[in-house]
């Protein structure tokens, strides 16, 4: 299905995150291995404290090589807690960013949200951040990670 959904620019501000690491290649990706390291955040979800969207499951991506990347599965926490961060897991902080922002739906090809997303972006005259943070996805927390056709929202940073 073509990518119908419009893009926006949008400011989002620091924020503090606490997940499990996924390393791989994004054929490991495709195959389900991010999928398995969501069900078990899931499961152990309530092992960290001062949840701020307590709704929301992040999924953080992070450049490695050419045929892999690092893919934080997440959530956000309170920065000025005295956060216990639970044993495999990590913090991870994100600065205050300007975003290209998407909604996937149900029953359009992600790579086809994604190739929206980024033409939104040329077509702004707007440029990709060459951060580390590649792009996040922001899920509903009581989606299931086997869904087929998963919902979500789409984070590309930007240059500021």
């Amino acid at each position: 299905m073509e990518h119908i959904n419009s893009s926006m620019k949008v400011h989002k501000e620091a924020l503090s995150a606490i997940g499990l690491k996924w390393e791989g290649t994004f054929e490991e990706a495709g195959a389900g291995g991010i999928r398995v390291v969501q069900t078990e955040f899931k499961r152990r979800l309530h092992e960290i404290t001062d949840l701020l969207h307590p709704q929301e499951l992040l999924g953080l991506s992070y450049h490695m090589t050419d045929t892999g990347f690092i893919h934080y599965v997440a959530v956000q926490v309170n920065e000025s807690g005295a956060q216990v961060i639970p044993k495999d897991m990590e913090r991870i902080d994100i600065p205050s960013q300007d975003y290209a922002c998407c909604r996937h739906v149900k029953g359009q090809a992600v790579e086809s949200s994604y190739n929206g997303i980024y033409n939104w972006i040329e077509e702004q005259g707007l440029k990709v951040s060459g951060g580390p943070l590649t792009h996040y996805e922001v899920y509903p927390m009581d989606q299931d990670p086997y869904e087929p056709e998963p919902e979500f929202t789409i984070f590309i940073p930007l240059n500021q």
